[in-house]
């Protein structure tokens, strides 16, 4: 919804302003639109490969939401692990075998219907809770493959905005093209009268302002929420890499839920003492 917001200031400040003094029937050429679109979205396809569009044009309707990833969200995850760790110590590790293989059927992971179906968390989080499960482990190797795994997540979320700026970053250069275009048009006509002459170069410079409004305008800010929401999405994970390293470090579920609740930043980091209240309503349930 902010970005709407944004975009809707954006035009009021550009196109609105100019409509004050201005006719805004002299920005309405459609075929230089039409060339900017075109070229924009040819652009995008020829310069990369099926995957990564299909995974751009899926992080766009995301980017339209409000973030999940919000202080509410780290307190479930936080208090799902806090229940799974703690059975663990009670009944051992055997005894959450059955709530890995199969958490849509979990008693304790079905109470976090929002952890269940975000899966890239829940395959993080079941994947390393099996090793657990499995065996001995290795608690150095274990911390150097979940960040040989956080790296890959990294550069996969970050992608999609990383493409969107590039995009943003030609579309200028093609509204540059399509003006250029419209002074050729404009240099075969030198005989027709002043008028005629002005107006088809107005329409000519419309394709350098359109270029400009929509890289800096649009597309460049879509890019900027696209990273910053890749990075809010890897927070979560170094959240849970904490606390399953400390668990298996040794330390008391209390004290590890304390290791994942420091990777938090301020904004989305409810205090100890809120976990703590929390955790202990929820074991009241």
């Amino acid at each position: 919804m902010i970005l709407f917001v944004g975009y809707i200031i954006v035009l009021l400040a550009s196109v609105g302003t100019y409509a004050v003094h201005g006719s805004l029937l002299a920005l309405w050429v459609p075929m230089e639109y039409l060339a900017i679109v075109g070229l924009t979205i040819g652009g995008f396809v020829a310069g990369n490969n099926v995957k990564v569009i299909k995974s751009t044009l899926a992080a766009i309707p995301g980017v339209l939401k409000s973030s999940p990833y919000n202080k509410a969200y780290y307190v479930d995850v936080l208090a799902l692990l806090f229940e799974i760790l703690s059975k663990v110590r009670k009944e051992g590790l055997m005894s959450i075998e059955n709530d890995v293989e199969n958490p849509d059927a979990s008693p304790i992971f079905t109470k976090y219907p929002n952890i269940v179906a975000d899966h890239h968390v829940l395959e993080f989080m079941t994947d390393y809770l099996r090793m657990m499960v499995g065996g001995n482990l290795n608690t150095v190797e274990i911390e150097s493959l979940m960040d040989v795994e956080l790296e890959t997540h990294h550069h996969e979320a970050a992608e999609p905005g990383h493409v969107m700026s590039k995009l943003g970053d030609a579309t200028p250069a093609f509204g540059i093209v399509v003006a250029v275009m419209g002074v050729v048009n404009v240099m075969g006509s030198v005989g027709e009268p002043p008028a005629v002459l002005g107006k088809m170069i107005g329409g000519a410079l419309v394709g350098t302002f359109l270029g400009i409004l929509v890289s800096y305008g649009f597309i460049s800010p879509l890019a900027g929420i696209m990273t910053q929401r890749a990075e809010e999405s890897g927070t979560i994970f170094k959240t849970i890499k904490m606390v399953l390293l400390a668990s298996m470090s040794g330390y008391a579920p209390q004290v590890a839920i304390e290791f994942g609740r420091k990777t938090l930043g301020a904004h989305d980091r409810p205090t100890f003492s809120e976990l703590e209240e929390e955790l202990k309503a929820r074991k009241g349930k």
